[in-house]
């Protein structure tokens, strides 16, 4: 008996886009081979994709490549978004790679074409309906990334934090795949809602002690994408030793992909009686370890790094909240999912933003450095200094930082209307955390450079200092006040 699958060419046009950008790029460096112009036809193509993701998305959910009920792509509202914010963040990157590669640190061409190519799987990976196509396109995302990573010339730090990253991902995928194909084996599926579907209406398969091994395994490949403790270890070295843009795409778009091939797996296909425990723990674990890590930071892309980890923590947590959620209305069930997406958007943002603030305040083509190099820096420059505050302070979730504020918001409502009252008490205490490091950074920005000591050799506090201490203070304070009813309610059995 024949399949017959039609091909819907609007659904695909995003990743037409994105994939013709590579090939173009690939072609103007070839023909042309004039840097400056590979670069522009390199933004305009991610400009063009996170339009025709947007329009395409806006036209309604579109499917293809289906047998049945079951599609290998859906791009609805999710894919258009996760397509868009892909686009945008490579269009970013060049920017903030654009005077290293004027500088000639890296060739042009390929540089540009393998960032169009990991552009095409992050486009991809928002749309897949299956695992194959899942796991293909976060590996086509992430497979340019290995030699972007060591592309700086005569750098042995990038060098070392390739092969880190290639060792890693490289063990992560073959355990993704080893999950997916036990999976295949005790279902005979391998569409999403399919294997949701079956899971749910069979128990007798959901129990099985193979089930359990092959949602083991796919939460554990796909929690290494995304950095997620106690599988996080190359990250920090990963990105002190990659160029500071690269580094930035592989704390935003990477990190975003890994979500999304996470959330994916967890909303549509796996039980969530199973991976709403281990999906909180890990979110505790992530955050909190993130958090406290980066206190003892003293270089500044390993502290952003470790920042990272604990931001992926408090996208974890509305996941790890499903198993509660799970017996509750599907409202409680989409608000965890919506509030993971949200915040996962407003957190890869804001680092892109906090990546651009270090680029720009450090010399072409240099590393991070140490906190030491950023002080005093945003009285030289002021403006990058101010936009590097408002990304820290922002990530921090204070205000005017609205984004982080309401990304922080959401997560805890979902938690509370989820049932876990626990868990939100435990984001709200390493949002406390992270205060700490964050206000630091961004008070070093406006203190001198060297440290003023005021009568009796105390050490002068930088003003700014003061003030972001007490708007730490009050905004603390409202949370408390706000949320604390509500917990206390939730805790008791609401």
């Amino acid at each position: 008996m024949s399949v017959v699958q039609s091909v819907d060419s609007v659904a695909l046009l995003p990743a037409y886009l994105a994939a013709g950008t590579a090939v173009l790029v690939l072609i103007t460096d070839l023909l042309l081979a004039r840097p400056r112009v590979t670069v522009v036809v390199a933004g305009l193509g991610a400009l063009g994709t996170a339009v025709g993701a947007a329009l395409v998305g806006a036209a309604g959910e579109r499917r293809t490549f289906c047998a049945g009920a079951d599609c290998s792509w859906v791009f609805g509202g999710r894919a258009a978004l996760v397509g868009a914010v892909v686009a945008l963040l490579t269009l970013g990157v060049l920017g903030l790679s654009a005077p290293a590669l004027r500088a000639g640190r890296s060739p042009v061409g390929e540089y540009c074409f393998l960032l169009a190519c990991s552009m095409t799987g992050g486009v991809v990976l928002g749309a897949a309906g299956d695992l194959i196509t899942l796991i293909v396109a976060l590996e086509t995302l992430t497979l340019p990334l290995y030699v972007l990573v060591g592309l700086r010339r005569g750098s042995l730090a990038s060098a070392e934090a390739a092969v880190t990253f290639f060792v890693v991902s490289v063990v992560a995928t073959s355990v993704t795949l080893l999950g997916a194909a036990l999976l295949y084996a005790v279902t005979g599926g391998l569409h999403l809602d399919r294997l949701g579907a079956l899971l749910a209406e069979r128990p007798d398969l959901r129990d099985l002690p193979l089930t359990t091994a092959a949602v083991a395994l796919l939460l554990v490949g796909l929690a290494f994408k995304v950095a997620a403790v106690p599988f996080h270890a190359w990250a920090p070295a990963t990105y002190d030793g990659a160029p500071l843009p690269v580094a930035a795409y592989l704390s935003t778009a990477s990190k975003l992909g890994g979500l999304v091939a996470l959330l994916a797996v967890v909303q549509r296909a796996l039980p969530a009686d199973q991976t709403g425990p281990v999906l909180a723990v890990l979110a505790v674990l992530t955050m909190t370890v993130g958090n406290l890590v980066a206190l003892r930071q003293r270089r500044t892309v390993r502290l952003l790094a470790w920042s990272s980890v604990a931001q992926a923590g408090y996208i974890l947590a509305p996941l790890g909240a499903l198993a509660l959620a799970a017996g509750r209305t599907g409202e409680a069930r989409s608000a965890a999912y919506a509030a993971a997406v949200a915040y996962a958007v407003f957190f890869v943002l804001l680092e892109l933003a906090a990546f651009a603030g270090v680029t720009a305040l450090r010399p072409v083509g240099a590393d991070g450095g140490t906190l030491d190099d950023l002080r005093g820096a945003a009285r030289q420059h002021p403006w990058r200094g101010v936009a590097l505050g408002l990304a820290l302070v922002g990530l921090a979730g204070l205000p005017p930082g609205l984004a982080g504020l309401f990304a922080k918001v959401t997560v805890v409502r979902a938690l509370l209307d989820g049932g876990a009252g626990w868990l939100a008490l435990v984001v709200a205490l390493n949002a406390v955390i992270g205060l700490a490091y964050y206000l630091r950074v961004t008070a070093a920005l406006w203190a001198p450079s060297t440290p003023p000591t005021a009568a009796g050799g105390a050490v002068a506090v930088p003003l700014v200092g003061v003030a972001a201490v007490v708007l730490a203070v009050a905004t603390v304070a409202a949370v408390v006040v706000g949320v604390a009813p509500q917990l206390v309610l939730d805790l008791a059995g609401r």
